[in-house]
Formats: C-alpha cells, structure tokens, sequence
C-alpha cells in the first residue's frame, strides 16, 4: 500500500481543503462586517439577513470556480458546460429582466437606505401618485400602506427610478401610521 503523501491527489485535497478553511473564515468574517454595518447604520434584521444570503450566493459561486482551478477540469469541457449555461441564464434573464433589477435595488436600497420602514413616503409619479407608509422592504418589492389602509406592493426598481420625497409625519398623523 502507497503512502497517502504519494497519492495521485494529495496536492488537490491539501488545497481543496486549505481552501474550504478559507471560504469557511472568509464568509465568517464577511457576515459579521455585514451584521456590524446594519447595527451601525440601524437596519433591520430583515434586510440584514437578505444581505447575508446575497453573500451565501456568491461565495459558493466563487468557491465553485476555485475548485474547479485547483481540480485541473479540462478547460475546453468547462468551457462548453459554462458558456452553454450562461447562454441559457442570459435569455432567461433579459426575459425577467425586471426580477434582476428588482434584486439588485433591493441590495442598493440596502446600502444606500435612503428610507427606512416606518417612514412615511411621496413617489412622484405622473400616472400614479402615491403616499403612504413604509411596512417592509423585501428582496424584490416594498410593501407600503395608503392613509386608506391600501397596501401596495412597490417594486424596488421603480424606488430608484422614481422621485420619492420623505414625507415628515405631523403628530396628529402619526396615530394612523402607528
């Protein structure tokens, strides 16, 4: 029997292994920058874990790529199977383009947040005005409630698009709102 340092692949599991340590302190510590930055900035846990899954996402992508580099795949084979599925996620995507924008607000609005839940706000939109309040900020939509009790699924491209003012609430409002 060989000894297991002269193994075939004692060098792709030496760095596979090096690299899920890696992958495994790297996300670690990217969640708890994350965490640390919406207790800062007073962010919901919400959004905070809407976040923390966009990052699950892309590590996994990356770690995925890293071993399949330290694994040697033929990179014609790879080639193929990647550019084949890209194709078929890009039709799919500039199909659902909206789904994408969607989420890529959802994490804009998370960084940036120019409101936040509770608040009260005007989108300034010719053909369809509204105000009302802010109830959740979700990954595609914000669910937001008319002085009437409407609620409205808002999509998050359109809050970027859109004119949208902060609207302060006086005090004799402020007991609807609540």
């Amino acid at each position: 029997m060989k000894d297991f340092q002269h193994h075939e692949y004692y060098t792709e599991i030496l760095r596979t292994v090096i690299t899920v340590i890696v992958f495994i302190a790297l996300s670690q510590i990217i969640k708890r920058l994350t965490k640390r930055y919406a207790r800062t900035a007073h962010l919901s846990e919400h959004r905070t874990n809407l976040i923390t899954k966009y990052i699950d996402i892309f590590m996994m992508v990356l770690f995925v790529v890293v071993i399949i580099a330290i694994w040697g795949v033929n990179s014609q084979d790879l080639y193929v199977v990647f550019s084949s599925t890209f194709a078929v996620i890009g039709v799919a995507f500039f199909a659902q383009w909206s789904i994408l924008s969607n989420i890529t607000s959802g994490m804009i609005l998370f960084f940036t947040f120019p409101f936040r839940i509770g608040d009260v706000i005007r989108v300034h939109d010719k053909d369809f005005p509204i105000e009302a309040q802010i109830e959740d900020i979700k990954a595609f939509h914000t669910i937001l409630r008319t002085r009437a009790g409407e609620l409205i699924t808002y999509p998050n491209s359109l809050l970027l698009q859109k004119g949208v003012s902060i609207v302060p609430i006086k005090q004799e409002d402020k007991e609807f709102y609540d």
